[in-house]
């Protein structure tokens, strides 16, 4: 299966087309569009978050990009060799993912920073062709509820037959690996919710889920 995005005005939300215009007129050098995936479509795992920040993702159309979120994200995946090079914090800094693709549930920015059911059931169609068009695919990691849910519906999983629960393994009818951990936001991170460390165990048992697998 071709794997086609969405366009950068994607125009199926109302509420997020509307929240878009309004930050075109407030930030006009920003992205201000559906934010692209990070990565390889041939990549064995794939990290879904929630949506892009309005000053992360949006500005710089990379996902958790700019973002607190993805101040513990991308080290922790350099720190375990799915990454190269240095995160720089905007899209041409050079740093490049291996054996991993990035993307959100939710590809435009919702105003703070909240999506709706029928935004993560509108985009679901996306995320479900892009995990349909992931060949090598193997583990899924969802980071937050909202978006193990998105994954569930994207691929017509009853929710009730997993329930998220940080660092859980959940295995999909599909032979797929679906792993839980709470978001790096800074939120979960400043109430300790989620500590760096937690976070690079969660990491962890990708790779050595990756390495189980293969």
């Amino acid at each position: 299966m071709s794997y086609c995005p969405p366009e950068k005005d994607c125009s199926l939300c109302p509420r997020l087309v509307a929240f878009r215009t309004q930050n075109k007129q407030k930030f006009p050098h920003y992205y201000n569009g559906a934010v692209e995936s990070f990565g390889s479509l041939e990549a064995p795992i794939l990290v879904v978050g929630l949506a892009p920040g309005l000053n992360g993702a949006n500005q710089t159309n990379r996902p958790f990009t700019n973002d607190y979120a993805g101040d513990i994200l991308y080290p922790a995946l350099k720190k375990f060799g799915f990454a190269v090079g240095d995160y720089q914090k905007r899209k041409d800094d050079g740093f490049e993912l291996k054996n991993v693709r990035v993307t959100n549930a939710v590809r435009c920015v919702p105003p703070q920073n909240k999506v709706t059911g029928d935004e993560i059931q509108t985009c679901g169609c996306f995320l479900k062709a892009e995990i349909e068009s992931m060949p090598n695919l193997q583990i899924i990691l969802s980071l937050g509820a909202v978006s193990h849910n998105a994954v569930l519906k994207a691929l017509h999983i009853k929710q009730s037959a997993f329930h998220f629960a940080h660092g859980i393994k959940h295995l999909l009818p599909n032979g797929q690996i679906l792993i839980d951990s709470y978001h790096t936001s800074r939120y979960n991170i400043n109430t300790g919710v989620l500590t760096t460390e937690m976070f690079e165990q969660i990491i962890k048992m990708v790779q050595e889920t990756l390495n189980e697998k293969n």
